[in-house]
């Protein structure tokens, strides 16, 4: 592996630590953290996230690469449409789960953290190509560029998410506060999701109006 390469493999790894961290990723995340009572269980569904994430960029990014094509501005704003009403559903459930004095267990912790990032990979996927083809020169490269942005991903999403569950963690016992930190998370979801989607379609000129 010439030198070049490796510089630009551990630029896609900052890179995908750096998008991990988007507030939309954030937000959603935290979702999950804030129905979790344990720390390991928190910092696991920030892994499960990036690995969702990645695998859609995979796929999806192998195949674009593959024929050498992209994906239109208008599916690009839709996809990111997707994230703004799954940002309101996740916040709105937050809110009605904690209401009921319910929490997620088990494997659907991961599962649900799964399958949010293999929607925000969707979403981002137009723009990683770009990225991508703008930068490699060979197939190969376009995947493995794409798997270390990846595991990028994973490890900014672990940290982060490891540090999103701290407060609710610590607060297991104070119901009030925790419920209080639970309640602000959810809002802060919905309130994000109809943001996002205004700047989708009013803004980025989505909605034909």
């Amino acid at each position: 592996m010439d030198a070049s390469l490796l510089s630009l493999l551990v630029i896609g790894f900052l890179l995908g630590i750096k998008h991990a961290i988007e507030p939309d990723h954030v937000i959603a995340v935290s979702t999950i953290a804030s129905r979790t009572r344990s720390l390991w269980k928190s910092s696991l569904a920030g892994v499960y996230w990036g690995i969702g994430h990645t695998a859609t960029l995979v796929l999806g990014g192998t195949l674009l690469l593959l024929f050498n094509t992209t994906i239109t501005n208008q599916w690009a704003m839709s996809l990111e449409l997707i994230v703004g009403c799954m940002l309101i559903f996740l916040g709105i459930k937050t809110l009605v789960m904690k209401k009921q004095k319910t929490e997620m267990k088990g494997n659907r912790t991961y599962i649900q953290s799964g399958f949010i990032g293999f929607v925000h990979g969707l979403a981002g996927s137009a723009a990683m190509i770009l990225l991508t083809m703008s930068t490699v020169e060979t197939l190969w490269q376009g995947v493995v560029y794409i798997l270390i942005f990846g595991f990028g991903t994973c490890a900014g999403m672990l940290c982060f998410t490891t540090v999103l569950g701290i407060p609710f963690v610590a607060t297991k016992r104070q119901l009030s506060l925790n419920k209080r930190l639970t309640q602000l998370t959810g809002i802060l979801s919905v309130g994000f999701g109809f943001f996002y989607i205004y700047e989708i379609g009013v803004t980025g000129g989505l909605f034909p109006f």
